[in-house]
């Protein structure tokens, strides 16, 4: 059952204050979402102004499918919304900036421009982090975020990318954490997590 324009009769579900049917409605759109849908447009700007939400909940929702929603758009928009993403990377509940960081690569599989675009800010993001309460975690879900992107595009500049990233830390116990995530035998792991 959908509504006009072809967005699914279930959609405001995502935001409803009712737990139990926003986490149904975000497993089955999540679900859905993993390849192109026909009616992102149409949800586009909810979902992005979402992003702002006073609820985390909220906030962890609208990031993940977003970066769903990019996946299989043509059209470049996340370029333009993905300093808003970035921002929920910040969240004051540390749990939903890691659901949006840990969902960021899905926008490199649009497009080389897309591809780009997230690698950048990612990089950005490294770099920023270091004051940060939770520095070192950030750093390992990015570098386990470009290392999922680069298994996924065979993108060989993720790597350096991630590896220059990786160069900047002093601390040897997290620099060998972080390149843990490089090993060869770690690609085949990534790929069976994906499937």
């Amino acid at each position: 059952m959908t509504e006009a324009g072809g967005v699914p009769a279930r959609f405001g579900d995502l935001w409803a204050a009712d737990r139990a049917r926003q986490n149904a409605a975000f497993d089955a759109f999540m679900d859905e979402t993993g390849q192109p849908v026909p009616w992102a447009h149409e949800v586009w700007g909810e979902v992005v102004a979402q992003l702002g939400h006073a609820d985390n909940h909220n906030r962890a929702v609208a990031a993940q499918l977003l970066c769903n929603l990019a996946a299989g758009d043509p059209s470049e928009r996340i370029v333009d919304d993905l300093p808003a993403l970035i921002e929920v990377t910040r969240d004051p509940r540390f749990v939903t900036a890691r659901h949006c960081l840990l969902s960021l690569w899905r926008i490199g599989l649009a497009g080389p421009v897309e591809r780009a675009a997230v690698v950048a800010a990612l990089e950005g993001r490294y770099r920023d982090c270091a004051a940060e309460k939770n520095a070192t975690l950030i750093r390992n879900d990015i570098v386990a975020s470009l290392r999922r992107l680069c298994d996924a595009t065979g993108d060989a500049g993720i790597e350096s990318t991630a590896r220059r990233l990786i160069d900047l830390e002093t601390d040897p116990k997290y620099r060998r954490k972080y390149l843990g995530h490089w090993k060869p035998d770690r690609a085949g792991a990534a790929r069976a997590a994906q499937s």
